[in-house]
């Protein structure tokens, strides 16, 4: 073999070793996207630091994965878009499975079963005319509402959801359990004299999962069996002690 045939032998061996080794690194790390002011799902403690159920579920799963995860602050009307980019490889987001969101990324089994909430001044009936319904962007709350042709004002975060009622921009507020009983607790939204009530629709209840990208396949089995470990090892039910008054298993 001569000189030249020996160093393009030498490189391409080079190259599919540092592709061999970037891909066992790739495979070992994993980008998660999360939403940050959506408590107590998921929100910054007052040291600035990401906490709340579904981040504590997702560290737990990275820990029994043996992975290591970095974690992107996104929001609900654009997470779906990172997932199915691949642009973040795992939602750490409470997704209802919709067939919509189905057909773009890959979902993980359930971790906790959700319902939605209406809350409005008493007599205030979901689509009353004249009615307007504060919804977060790009939520199943808010798809629903639009299929009603309701008037909605939207918002980015379910942290944000009490301002447009506060401000008397909205009259009413559709939101998941979770977020419901945070909203509760704000002595601003206390004041407003509404009440809550479960709405019994389908497309507003059901199993919540995370998004899977559809670049990684493989990750469902993965979390799935991770999810499982840690529901045996009560792992799961600390963090649901830890962050919520009810058992949501």
């Amino acid at each position: 073999m001569g000189f030249l045939p020996r160093v393009l032998l030498i490189v391409s061996l080079a190259s599919a070793a540092l592709c061999s080794h970037a891909q066992a690194r790739d495979e070992k790390s994993l980008r998660i996207a999360v939403i940050e002011n959506s408590p107590p799902m998921a929100f910054r403690d007052a040291n600035g630091e990401l906490t709340g159920f579904s981040v504590a579920i997702m560290r737990a799963l990275c820990q029994e994965m043996e992975v290591v995860c970095s974690y992107q602050v996104t929001t609900l009307d654009q997470v779906i878009d990172d997932v199915a980019s691949g642009a973040v490889d795992v939602a750490a987001v409470s997704l209802l499975n919709t067939p919509e969101r189905r057909a773009r990324v890959i979902f993980s089994k359930p971790y906790f079963r959700s319902i939605t909430l209406w809350f409005a001044l008493p007599g205030v009936k979901p689509g009353q005319a004249g009615v307007r319904v504060a919804v977060v962007r790009g939520s199943a709350q808010e798809r629903f509402a639009r299929s009603k042709a309701w008037e909605t004002v939207g918002v980015r975060t379910n942290g944000e959801l009490a301002e447009p009622l506060i401000a008397g921009v909205a009259q009413a507020v559709i939101s998941p359990m979770n977020t419901g009983l945070n909203l509760m607790k704000m002595p601003a939204f206390q004041q407003l004299g509404l009440v809550s009530t479960v709405m019994t629709e389908p497309e507003l209840g059901g199993d919540a999962s995370f998004g899977i990208s559809p670049r990684r396949p493989a990750l469902k089995e993965q979390i799935d069996a991770a999810l499982d470990r840690i529901k045996r090892n009560g792992t799961y039910d600390r963090i649901n002690s830890q962050f919520l008054p009810f058992r949501v298993n």
